[in-house]
Order: structure tokens, then sequence, then C-alpha cells
């Protein structure tokens, strides 16, 4: 299926399933191998500080095996995470908030206020040849200082769309039109399920999404090809309504 809105399957919870039981399966990188044969564009994994689901050797793994599809590296904004990617050389790499209580990560990076600190790890990995998105709130002010410390992607976290407080799908719109114009590319994830995909897919500013809570749930029901052609589906049935808004 062509759609004009990249689908990034994030596989996480496979790794937390896997974890679970401290056995060798599911294996992450099945999942990813599976994930693109059912039609998505990309994959995305998560290292976390404390490894509670993708871990090195997973993000190695699927370094090796994803030659012809976008590997995005979620990662906190330390010294130890960009050692990582500059080893590891994937094609993106989403800088996000992290603390370790968190059941998963909750709002956006401060980009307002950390600015030099930002402004060198992004300028060290587009260096070395790495695309460097920053997962931000929808604020303008959070969208300038991005595009000032060199990301050419922001991903804007979509939490409170999917919990349905009043008028996030309006700022979420407002914030993506205002970034595209700054020229920065505008992706989008958190809580997207293929109930509340259509709708914000009708943004047509919107150019990725970054899913997998989701698409590894509906997989105990549907099987993995079966998730990720369902959310295809969800996305196409969003890019209808562009034309009508």
């Amino acid at each position: 299926m062509s759609v004009a809105v990249r689908l990034h399957v994030n596989i996480d919870h496979v790794a937390t399933l896997r974890n679970a039981r401290g056995t060798s399966y599911p294996d992450p990188v099945r999942a990813a191998e599976a994930s693109l044969r059912a039609g998505a564009h990309g994959i995305t994994a998560h290292l976390r500080e404390d490894r509670r689901h993708i871990r090195d050797e997973d993000v190695a793994n699927l370094r090796r095996v994803l030659t012809g599809a976008t590997f995005n590296l979620e990662m906190a904004a330390t010294e130890e995470m960009v050692g990582i990617a500059l080893n590891t050389k994937p094609d993106v790499v989403t800088l996000v908030p992290e603390r370790r209580e968190e059941r998963t990560t909750e709002g956006g990076l401060a980009v307002v206020g950390n600015e030099p600190m930002l402004r060198g790890m992004t300028r060290r990995l587009v260096d070395a040849g790495i695309r460097v998105s920053y997962f931000i709130a929808p604020v303008n002010e959070e969208i300038d200082a991005s595009l000032a410390c060199g990301a050419t992607q922001i991903e804007l976290h979509t939490g409170e769309y999917a919990h349905e407080k009043s008028g996030e799908f309006a700022r979420l719109g407002v914030a993506a039109r205002y970034a595209h114009a700054k020229g920065l590319e505008v992706a989008a994830g958190h809580g997207l399920t293929v109930a509340n995909v259509p709708a914000l897919v009708a943004i047509q500013e919107i150019v990725e999404l970054n899913i997998g809570h989701a698409i590894i749930a509906d997989s105990v029901f549907q099987s993995l090809d079966g998730a990720v052609k369902a959310m295809l589906q969800a996305i196409a049935v969003g890019l209808t309504l562009r034309g009508s808004r």
C-alpha cells in the first residue's frame, strides 16, 4: 500500500515481552523484519538508560539488518547515548526526555533552556551523517529552539491528543503548520491507535508517524502483519480526509 505518510513501527514492547521472562524470544529484530514485510516504512527503537526493553545488542542487530529501511533510534540526550549512536550509525536519532521512574516517555524534550548542550550533541550527530529529530510538545518556542539547535525534523508529542484533551487537535495542527513553514519536517507519535490516527493524518503537514504500543497490542489478536496493515489502512483513511478540511 502506497501512502504519503510514513509509518515507523516501534518494536520496544516486543523486547518488553522477551525481557519479562528472560528468554531470547520474541526477537525484536524478527518483529522489525515482519513489520517491514507488512508495509511499514521504517523501524523505531528506544534504547533507555535502564535498558528496560531494547538492549545494546538489539540496536547493533537492528542496524545490521535494516539496510533498506529507515532505522530511527530514540534516546536520551546524554553522552553515553550519543556515543552509542555515533558507533552504531542509525539513519535517524530522535532525542527524547527520559526519567527512570516513568512508565513511558511523558511530555516533550525541554529544548528551551538546554540549547547549548543540545546544539553540541546535534552537531556531532549530524557531522556523522545522522539525521536528528527532537520529540517535543506542540509549542512554537520549542519548535524555534529545535530549529536553532540544528534539528531537521520534530516529532510532535501526541499524548494529550490521545487522551482526548480539549483543544489538543487544534494545537497540533497549529504547531505542525508553524514547523512546516519554518522548514522542519513534521512527525508525530505517542498514544496513537487505529481509532485516533485518521483524524491526525488529516493534518497535511504531518508526514511520519512513530507507533509502537498499539501495534504490538493489536498484534496479539491480529498478528503483527495484520496490525501493521490495519494501521496503514487507518493512515489511508486519514489521507482521504485531507482534501475535505
